[in-house]
């Protein structure tokens, strides 16, 4: 088994260039969409089917009055305990030897549950394919040992790729350089991430970052004790009827049943 990587994004050195961005299209050939301007930098609005990195602008005012540029680099992260993995009902959805999730798309039934129980918001769906689409990581490039496109493409080094113990160490190093608020976000979740922050302020701070993100409690129920007690269920059931024929013989008609007076019907 391949060693576990994590993605370390640094948004300290983060200049908001979009190479990341354009890089991702361009390596995954994703196609561009028009899209509407709506007062921002940003663009487009959101991840899309289409839109597998997306660079968030965001206007933040400190407690001294002063206003602070933020970006933010947004995509899959990539969890141990993926929620999208557990409600897929196709394994369309599964983890590589990397510890990253990525997806067989001829096997995605456009069932959208993966959408719901995601809490970071990733996985899109193309109404045209009926299909779910998300960063895979490069996957491809990761089996050649090549760093994803959005890594190469990173100017400031704002983007490392690297053993999942080395970049939790630095990002917290990191952390500790910057002080203030400046915090690691990603290993504490879902049973850790494979893309984890460096944030220059609180996680709170950010938008569209969830401060607490958890599998949500239905799809554990249903994952991880309805669903075995049901397969369970079924087993006793095929094994009773097995053992049925075993002891018992298959089942035969009944006999002809007689009238009153002993005559056959």
């Amino acid at each position: 088994m391949k060693k576990e990587l994590v993605k370390l994004i640094d948004l300290s050195r983060c200049t908001a260039c979009r190479g990341c961005q354009v890089a991702c299209k361009q390596w995954n050939e994703l196609p561009a969409k028009r899209t509407r301007n709506l007062g921002s930098y940003q663009n487009p609005p959101d991840l899309q089917w289409n839109t597998w990195t997306l660079i968030r602008f965001q206007e933040h005012e400190k407690k001294d009055g002063k206003v602070n540029w933020l970006f933010r680099k947004d995509g899959c992260m990539h969890c141990t305990d993926a929620a999208c993995i557990k409600v897929c009902p196709t394994g369309a959805l599964y983890h590589t030897e990397f510890g990253s999730v990525s997806m067989h798309a001829d096997k995605c039934i456009g069932c959208k549950a993966c959408i719901t129980a995601c809490p970071f918001s990733v996985p899109k769906y193309d109404p045209e394919t009926n299909k779910i689409a998300k960063c895979d990581l490069c996957y491809t490039r990761l089996q050649v040992n090549q760093p994803p496109a959005c890594v190469l493409s990173c100017p400031t080094g704002a983007l490392q790729i690297g053993a999942k113990d080395a970049m939790i160490k630095k990002a917290y190093a990191r952390a500790a350089e910057l002080g203030g608020d400046a915090n690691v976000y990603g290993d504490k979740f879902v049973n850790g991430t494979h893309v984890v922050y460096v944030l220059p302020e609180r996680a709170d701070v950010y938008d569209h970052l969830p401060v607490d993100p958890k599998v949500p409690l239905e799809m554990i129920i249903w994952k991880d004790v309805l669903k075995p007690a049901a397969l369970l269920t079924a087993g006793a059931v095929v094994a009773g009827c097995f053992l049925h024929y075993i002891t018992h013989g298959p089942k035969t008609p009944d006999d002809e049943t007689t009238c009153e007076g002993g005559n056959k019907s």
